[in-house]
């Protein structure tokens, strides 16, 4: 399985049409597992961004974060606080 982080937006929005369909709207606890999944794959992204932070690899790229165009400027963008 090649998933991108693209794909893992898509599926979640795809939950989120199914959970809304008046006629056929999908289990509750199905939901529940699919944001559950997605979320350790989230935080398994983040570590990814960690480490390339940490490596200053703007120009590295895995599987599931591509580097859609080499040269054109940092991959990741510099942290920010949330206040």
């Amino acid at each position: 399985m090649k998933n991108k982080i693209e794909d893992l937006r898509d599926h979640l929005f795809e939950v989120i049409e199914a959970l809304k369909d008046a006629d056929n709207p999908m289990d509750l606890e199905r939901a529940k597992t699919v944001s559950a999944v997605a979320q350790t794959i989230i935080n398994s992204a983040k570590v990814e961004i960690d480490a390339m932070r940490a490596l200053s690899a703007n120009n590295l790229a895995t599987d599931f974060i591509p580097v859609e165009r080499r040269g054109a400027g940092p991959l990741l963008p510099a942290p920010h606080r949330r206040d």
